[in-house]
C-alpha cells in the first residue's frame, strides 16, 4: 500500500471519528445540531436516536480504516489492504448516499450537504484509486 493510499485512508478515519464525536457525544450541543447538522432544537429528541446510533457506525468505520493501515505497518500486507480497502469503498459509497439525499432535499435545503458528501466520499476514492494504481 502506498503513501497515499495510506494518508487517504487515515483522513477517511478522521472525517469519520470526528463525526462520531459530534453525532454521540456533542450532538445536543446548538452549535453541532442546530449550526452543522441544522437540526432545530424541536426536532432534537427524535433526531438524537439517529445521530447517536449513526455515530457509532462512523466510530466502527474510522476505527477499521485505522486497524488497517497499522496491520499494513506491523507486515499484515494483504489484511490491512482488504480492511482498507472495504472500509473506503464503505465510506465512498455512504458518501455517495448522502450527496443523493442531498440532492433530493430529504430534510434540509438542496446543496446544503454538499460539503459533508464530498468530506466523506473524497478521501476514500482518493485511497481507493491510490491502492488500484499500485
Amino acid at each position: 500500500m502506498n503513501a497515499v493510499a495510506q494518508v487517504a485512508a487515515l483522513v477517511t478515519a478522521a472525517v469519520h471519528l470526528l463525526v462520531f464525536v459530534w453525532e454521540t457525544v456533542l450532538f445536543t450541543r446548538p452549535a453541532i445540531h442546530r449550526d452543522l447538522f441544522r437540526i432545530p432544537e424541536e426536532d432534537l429528541p427524535a433526531a438524537r436516536l439517529w445521530a447517536f446510533n449513526v455515530g457509532f457506525y462512523n466510530l466502527f468505520l474510522g476505527s477499521g480504516a485505522v486497524a488497517g493501515v497499522v496491520l499494513w505497518w506491523a507486515g499484515q500486507h494483504t489484511a490491512g489492504r482488504t480492511l482498507v480497502i472495504y472500509t473506503c469503498a464503505f465510506a465512498f459509497l455512504a458518501g455517495l448516499a448522502l450527496a443523493a439525499s442531498d440532492r433530493m432535499a430529504l430534510s434540509r435545503p438542496r446543496g446544503s450537504g454538499v460539503v459533508g458528501a464530498i468530506s466523506q466520499s473524497g478521501p476514500p476514492l482518493v485511497a481507493l484509486i491510490a491502492l488500484a494504481l499500485a
